[in-house]
């Protein structure tokens, strides 16, 4: 497998429901390392698996709107806890639907998967990897 990774971060507010979080059941910021992997098979034509520049544009632009916010009050996560397991499913789906579009300079059916990989802290990271097929 091939892959091409890109990075950026964002930094947001957010609480949990639940005894399990102890603290972290009050309002607390976080600034989270968020890292795009895009897999495939076989390299294409030009020798690459993704144009960077395309995966960098879709990452920022998928980020965008969750940099310096209060996810407890986005209409989108209204009742979730966005644990940092949750969020790599969600910026999972935003990247799987921006592959569908062709925004990423390479077929969607020519790319494996995604993974996405949110580090917490230099001690702490979660991912999801999907499938694109």
């Amino acid at each position: 497998m091939f892959t091409v990774e890109v990075r950026d971060h964002i930094m947001i507010a957010h609480s949990f429901k639940g005894a399990v979080f102890g603290p972290a059941q009050a309002l607390h910021g976080a600034t989270f390392v968020v890292d795009a992997a895009f897999i495939s098979q076989e390299l294409d034509e030009n020798g690459i698996v993704i144009d960077i520049g395309c995966a960098l544009d879709v990452l920022k632009a998928t980020l965008k709107p969750l940099n310096y916010a209060n996810l407890d009050i986005l209409p989108q996560f209204k009742g979730m806890n966005t644990t940092t397991e949750f969020l790599t499913k969600y910026i999972f789906d935003q990247l799987a639907a921006a592959a569908k579009a062709n925004s990423l300079g390479r077929p969607m059916s020519e790319l494996h998967a995604i993974r996405v990989t949110i580090s917490e802290s230099h001690i702490a990271r979660a991912w999801y990897e999907g499938k694109l097929h």
